[in-house]
């Protein structure tokens, strides 16, 4: 009998040394752990009172032209790194090749977040280069801004996958990004958010 238990003990410890260990969150990047709670502090919700993610991406006011509207530290997803609720690319926008596409972006928080557009690969990197397309990006992209608005427009003259990520060091690398891809076929603009369908901005 002392010898079954005996058994049973030394397989149980044996399992125990096996089993992997649970898996540790990653920490917050400096500056972000207020998010872990679930509310931000510090955010003025009336800089973007209305909007959605649906405003992601909307008609432009001139032909072959679309408005896009960037709301950094949306939402506590992500740390608050986030577009409009969405990082990590996860939500995406098409736009057709030689559109003009005006950006609108909107920081509510105290922490600095900026836009930029660039390659999808560069968002891996720890300081992005500059943008892309000629002005695809905020003034200052690296400094970033804090509580405040700021406009830019460009014209995507080549097909292929980017993104529009926050330029401030590190962010793009931890997911502050959404995807922005350049169509040489597609005849509209079209958003995807999320494992829903892409949809036709008309």
């Amino acid at each position: 009998m002392l010898r079954s238990r005996l058994s049973i003990v030394c397989l149980l410890m044996f399992v125990s040394v096996l089993s992997p260990a649970p898996a540790q969150q990653p920490a917050p990047p400096p500056g972000h752990d207020h998010a872990a709670g679930g509310e931000i502090p510090g955010i003025k919700k009336e800089m973007f009172a209305g909007l959605s993610a649906e405003d992601l991406l909307k008609p432009g006011d001139k032909p072959k032209s679309v408005k896009v509207t960037l709301v950094a530290t949306f939402n506590a997803a992500n740390y608050g790194m986030n577009f409009n609720g969405y990082s990590h690319g996860s939500a995406l926008i098409t736009v057709p090749k030689d559109w003009t596409v005006n950006v609108t972006f909107i920081n509510p928080s105290p922490i600095p977040h900026s836009a930029i557009v660039i390659e999808k690969a560069d968002t891996k990197k720890l300081q992005v280069p500059e943008p892309y397309f000629a002005g695809g990006a905020v003034k200052d992209h690296i400094k970033g801004l804090s509580m405040g608005k700021a406009e830019f427009s460009f014209v995507p003259d080549e097909a292929g996958e980017f993104a529009l990520a926050c330029g401030f060091p590190a962010h793009s690398a931890t997911g502050h990004w959404i995807g922005f891809n350049v169509s040489a076929d597609a005849a509209l603009p079209t958003l995807k958010l999320g494992e829903l369908p892409a949809k036709e901005i008309k």
